[in-house]
Parts: C-alpha cells; structure tokens; sequence
C-alpha cells in the first residue's frame, strides 16, 4: 500500500485546490477524534485524506468504478449524485491504489450517507466531513463541541441537520441515512 505522503501527493493532482485543503483537514479531524475515541489513528487520517479522491471526477468515470467493483446503484443513487462519490471512492481506492483494508474502504464508501450499525472509524470519518476547519455553515461550532463529547451526539445532531435540510427541499433521502438515523436514536434508547 501506498504511503499517506504518496496520498496526498496523489489527492493533490487530482483534486482543486480548495477540496485539496478540505480533505487535509478532514484527515487531521479525523486522526485527532481518533485518537479522542481509541480508533487506529493511522487509519482514520489515510480514509480522511482519500474520502473525496472522486468528488470531482466525471459520473461516467464514477459509474465505472462503481460496476468495476462490482456494485449496483439504485435508482436514488443515480439521481443523488452527491452520494455517487463516497462509492465511486471506496472503488477506486480498492481498484487503483490496492487498499484491501476493509475499515478504510467502508469508511470512505459510507462517509456521505452513514450507515446502520457504524463502526467507530466510520463514525470517525463521517463526522470529520462535517467539522474539518475550513466547514462554516451555521451550527458548525455547535458540531465541533458535539463531536470531541460525544460521536454518538454529533451524528444525531449532524443526521437531524440533514434529513430536515433535505425533506425541507422535497429531496430524496438515502434509506442509508435514514437507517443511521434509527440505529443512533436506538443505540440511545437502550442506553436509557
């Protein structure tokens, strides 16, 4: 496998400058809620640096990663085509740089949408997108506390964020999202 050094050099040629600069800042959140939460730090900071290495490649050359690694989009999938990345992604990681560390790959493929039952490093990496430095939406401060209290707490308030952002939109939910949603609030409910 590649070297982190060698990823950035590689994020580096493929993406602007300023997704460039997101997915550093993304690779640095996420080794430092890493290291916060006891996940592999080494892991957290290379699925960081290489989450969007598709983000602004063509949905063509999307599509054919994605058959080439031999899934099948739905329907939802193909008209969101902000969620093509996160699998188009996890892909080409496998395809072209050899990573067959499953942990990076579903960390990436799932950094978008979430999924039901995280693992903690997808949790990781999920809410890294979501407080990297250069993030300035409204509630990002209020993101950032939440994610060094509670990973758990930052999914619900960042999933609650989305789900009404988009439904307010009349925009399609991924099932994916809504799945993560219903596990987190779950994982709540046994715990009271």
């Amino acid at each position: 496998m590649y070297s982190n050094d060698e990823f950035i050099n590689i994020i580096r040629r493929r993406l602007s400058e300023a997704r460039f600069v997101h997915s550093m800042n993304v690779a640095n959140a996420a080794a430092e809620l890493a290291k916060k939460y006891g996940a592999d730090e080494e892991k957290a900071y290379t699925a960081g640096i290489l989450h969007d290495i598709m983000k602004e490649e063509s949905l063509d050359i999307q599509y054919e990663y994605i058959s080439r690694n031999n899934e099948i989009m739905t329907v939802l999938e193909r008209s969101k085509s902000q969620v093509v990345h996160q699998m188009s992604g996890a892909a080409y990681c496998r395809i072209e740089l050899g990573i067959g560390d499953e942990e990076i790959l579903s960390a990436i493929r799932y950094h978008t949408t979430g999924k039901r039952d995280m693992t903690l490093l997808q949790k990781i990496v999920y809410t890294a997108d979501f407080i990297s430095a250069e993030r300035s939406y409204p509630d990002v401060e209020i993101m950032r506390e939440k994610a060094h209290n509670s990973l758990e707490e930052a999914m619900l308030y960042s999933l609650k964020y989305t789900i009404n952002d988009l439904a307010s939109k009349a925009m399609l939910i991924h099932p994916d999202t809504l799945e993560c949603y219903n596990s987190i609030l779950e994982n709540f409910m046994e715990k009271e």
